[in-house]
């Protein structure tokens, strides 16, 4: 097992595909931190100061629904821990998407090369050749969250400091957020895989997957309120959005509620694990059967 995954992780080297995936993390890494520096320096400012910086100082001649609205933003992030936590994940939302697409690059690369055939005449079990696929693809997006943690961490302590609050390393729910990132890319590079079993056109594969996870939590919003609004007014409709992948993996690193009926962290996990879970089961027997010729 352990040749296959090294075997898997040198063709992505020499192919240089996993330095084309490295150089996209470190570039998504860097613009989403700086889009949540620029939204942590805006909510951390005192509420007055929040105000004038939102409504470039008309404040005063806002409707009070419209202040509410600000107000309950403000209260939703300006607290160091959740800007902490935000900033320290920053790589997340475009990396577990690339953590994804690996994992389809894994299995969709064998039909695009026509290499399928001899990498099934060499390892005649097929489900060994999934699991070294597999564990690549989580290795892989392990190190890509490791780069990405590191430049989100170094840079976001600077700027917390800077800020005067403290790196807030110290408080549980920032690592408990860093380490359950960690587990949200393995299992995008997990769902990658079963994703590549499921549609074998490499082209098709990925761009399904990123259209899917780009419009996913938007879409999911939309919906669910339609339904809400529509059909059945009950809170329990809204909190259904953590089924949506992209939601649930938000909502597993979140210190508080990403949105108003948003559930506890370990809905999210949960819900994040049972799709690896079927990805991975699912891929592996898709390849099992499938005819490779």
């Amino acid at each position: 097992m352990n040749r296959l995954i090294h075997a898997e992780i040198f063709r992505l080297r020499t192919t240089g595909m996993g330095w084309l995936f490295a150089a996209a993390t470190v570039v998504s890494t860097v613009v989403m931190f700086a889009v949540n520096a620029v939204n942590a320096n805006s909510l951390l400012k005192p509420f007055d100061q929040f105000v004038a910086l939102e409504t470039h100082g008309h404040g005063r001649r806002m409707s009070a629904d419209f202040l509410t609205r600000l107000h309950n933003d403000w209260q939703l992030g300006h607290s160091a821990v959740t800007q902490a936590t935000a900033l320290y994940t920053s790589g997340q939302l475009i990396g577990v998407l690339l953590a994804c697409l690996l994992g389809i690059v894994l299995i969709t690369g064998e039909y695009h090369h026509q290499t399928a055939t001899t990498t099934f005449l060499q390892t005649p079990r097929r489900t060994r050749v999934v699991a070294g696929k597999l564990g690549a693809a989580v290795v892989m997006a392990g190190l890509s969250w490791l780069v990405s943690t590191v430049l989100s961490v170094v840079a976001g302590a600077i700027f917390l400091h800077h800020e005067g609050y403290g790196s807030q390393l110290g408080h549980w729910g920032v690592l408990r957020a860093i380490l359950l990132n960690l587990a949200a890319y393995a299992i995008w590079a997990v769902f990658g895989v079963g994703f590549g079993a499921l549609i074998r056109s490499q082209l098709g594969a990925t761009v399904a997957a990123t259209v899917l996870y780009l419009v996913g939590a938007s879409a999911a919003g939309t919906v669910f309120d339609l339904i809400h609004t529509y059909l059945i007014n009950k809170d329990w409709v809204l909190t259904l959005q953590v089924i949506v992948p992209e939601v649930a993996s938000t909502v597993m690193i979140s210190p508080t509620k990403t949105f108003d009926q948003s559930p506890a962290e370990w809905v999210g996990a949960v819900v994040l694990i049972a799709y690896g879970i079927i990805a991975g089961l699912t891929g592996t027997w898709i390849l099992r059967r499938r005819d490779i010729a």
